[in-house]
């Protein structure tokens, strides 16, 4: 089963059958409740996760609290991979957002295995290069956009549109709270109900029930800008 699981990940795609028999051998799985935290920033970087069930949020706090969601990857995206490259402590907070199933490849597992295959380095900067990518995204969206557009963009990215914006309906996966969404952006949890809202008044999504639905993605693209 573990070894269907890499397949579908994108760093690994392409490895023979033998090669993910042999990268399988040396996963542990785990399981976490939501809200549960995986590991903390700062934290020893000793393994890499590979996400088999439930979504896993990744974020900053700052000295005062506050946290800034940086990502939520679902089922078949992996995460620590930047502590096990460089050998530093973690560099952000990760917890179940729900109810998770986690694949752990110990690092040195992870080492003898990139040793063997240097095409897995190329992929490993190629993702790498996009998580920097957003990352320098949401610090610029922070800095120059307003809430409403931080907002938009946000749900858009979520619901997997932001490229290429759907003309139907298109639901943003799973439930989220109106404090989660706030950490995504950036914002008081207050200001995020209230954009919610003007968003739902002009018919740009629906909420329901903590599940959001973009009913227009191209006008609410249009919002970002």
């Amino acid at each position: 089963m573990e070894r269907s699981v890499l397949a579908g990940v994108t760093l690994f795609a392409g490895l023979a059958a033998e090669e993910l028999a042999g990268l399988a051998a040396h996963l542990h799985r785990r399981r976490y409740a939501k809200g549960q935290v995986v590991f903390v920033q700062g934290d020893p970087g000793t393994s890499l996760y590979v996400i088999e069930e439930g979504r896993v949020r990744i974020s900053r706090v700052s000295p005062d609290g506050r946290e800034l969601v940086l990502a939520v990857l679902g089922p078949g995206d992996f995460f620590g991979e930047m502590s096990l490259l460089d050998g530093e402590p973690r560099s952000a907070d990760a917890a179940a957002q729900d109810d998770c199933q986690l694949l752990l490849l110990p690092r040195e597992g992870f080492l003898r295995f990139v040793e063997r295959h240097p095409q897995m380095a190329l992929r490993l900067l190629a993702v790498v290069s996009r998580r920097l990518r957003y990352t320098d995204q949401v610090a610029e969206d922070v800095a120059f956009l307003d809430v409403p557009a931080r907002l938009a963009r946000a749900l858009i990215t979520l619901a997997g549109c932001q490229d290429e914006p759907a003309e139907e309906a298109v639901a943003v996966p799973g439930r989220l709270t109106q404090a989660e969404l706030a950490g995504m952006v950036g914002a008081t949890r207050e200001s995020i109900n209230r954009w919610l809202a003007f968003y739902q008044r002009k018919g740009l999504i629906q909420c329901r029930q903590g599940r959001i639905t973009i009913l227009r993605p191209a006008e609410l693209r249009k919002r970002v800008y």
